[in-house]
């Protein structure tokens, strides 16, 4: 039994591939107004990613493991800085 907890992203033989993301991200839900944010904001929120220390490899949050041009497409997302988070969920006003 292998009790290594970790999960797949964390282990240095693991790399997410941009030919992975633009697979995902070329999926039907990420090309849905009803989900997605105007490329616009998908833009902003990708460069205070790519400012952001927090941002590992160039691609994922070590905060929430998430894979930032993924979770930044999505309106519901928002960014898990504590105290001073650098985008929220996107609404229609904005």
């Amino acid at each position: 039994m292998n009790n290594n907890r970790s999960c797949k992203g964390c282990r240095d033989d693991y790399q997410v591939t941009e030919v992975q993301i633009n697979r995902v991200l070329s999926s039907p839900m990420f090309n849905n107004a009803a989900h997605s944010v105007p490329d616009a904001i998908y833009e902003e929120r990708l460069l205070h990613c790519k400012e952001c220390p927090k941002l590992v490899g160039g691609y994922t949050c070590s905060l929430c493991g998430c894979i930032v041009r993924i979770t930044a497409k999505l309106k519901e997302k928002y960014c898990p800085l504590p105290g001073n988070p650098m985008w929220r969920p996107y609404t229609e006003s904005e």
